[in-house]
């Protein structure tokens, strides 16, 4: 009898390596693993239709009445800083750390950076190099007009908002905080590309409305060890931002919370992650 058995065991046990063999695994039960939503939303001043990646916290029920603040990401596609920034705001929201509110995530897909994160140039090199570029006047109205409204209307948020941009995204950051201060309350400026058109972004002269100067505007600035810019101008990175910084503090405003941040072990590569973190650090201090 025993025989029998082990005569059993071992035909089950080599038919069952030959069925890997010959690739027939035992087939696997799993389902999506989903870290958020993906909209599609058509936008008429752009004139295209645009990717919008959107996190939900934990808990987040639409028959609720509970509403939370909006972080929106500027290269919000999932193969740029959408899955990794998500990360950082899930965690830094866990009860037992608390460094942030629960938040939305909007993460706006790219189509052309160099279109709408630069406002015109007069430099030959760089309309030549940027041919498309020059387009952020029709984003920022996209993103006042059309998606803030957008997602006002289709989640639960409060009127907090925090823009997050880095590289160009940081240039186009930079441009809305001079030009429209009020579209967001918290400003998260890394490695800005402030190079452009020469700097001329740092001789423009910052107009806070009332609004503005009535509730705090948290604005961090952060910067690796980048040195020279590219283009002809042969400007430095870290001191740009730095000259920001000093722009903005020289304003004088108690309703402005500028922190500047110069981390010398990150570079334009590699500073997104830890920046974001830093910011979330310094805000939760807000």
């Amino acid at each position: 009898m025993k025989q029998i058995i082990l005569f059993f065991c071992l035909s089950f046990f080599v038919l069952k390596c030959l069925a890997q063999v010959n690739g027939q695994l035992p087939q696997e039960k799993y389902r999506p693993f989903a870290l958020g939503r993906v909209y599609k939303m058509q936008s008429k001043i752009l004139n295209e239709e645009r990717i919008i990646n959107i996190y939900l916290p934990e808990g987040y029920n639409p028959e609720d009445t509970i509403k939370y603040p909006v972080i929106y990401l500027l290269d919000g596609s999932a193969n740029e800083d959408f899955i990794h920034i998500v990360g950082l705001v899930q965690f830094y929201s866990f009860e037992w750390i608390n460094l942030l509110p629960k938040s939305i995530v909007v993460g706006i897909g790219t189509v052309d950076r160099k279109r709408d994160f630069t406002f015109p140039t007069t430099i030959e090199d760089e309309k030549k190099a940027f041919p498309t570029s020059g387009q952020s006047q029709k984003f920022i109205k996209f993103v006042e007009l059309e998606l803030q409204p957008y997602i006002k209307n289709k989640f639960l948020t409060t009127d907090s908002k925090t823009l997050i941009g880095q590289s160009l995204g940081g240039l186009l950051a930079t441009e809305i905080l001079i030009k429209r201060p009020a579209l967001f309350d918290n400003y998260i400026i890394i490695s800005p590309s402030l190079w452009w058109n020469n700097g001329s972004l740092l001789e423009a002269k910052i107009n806070l409305p009332a609004n503005v100067l009535n509730h705090l505007t948290a604005i961090y600035i952060g910067v690796g060890k980048e040195g020279i810019t590219p283009g002809k101008s042969n400007r430095v990175m870290e001191v740009d931002a730095n000259i920001l910084a000093d722009k903005l503090q020289a304003l004088n405003t108690p309703t402005l919370y500028v922190f500047f941040d110069y981390l010398p072990q990150e570079n334009h590569a590699t500073i997104m992650h830890q920046a974001v973190l830093n910011a979330f650090k310094m805000m939760s201090k807000k």
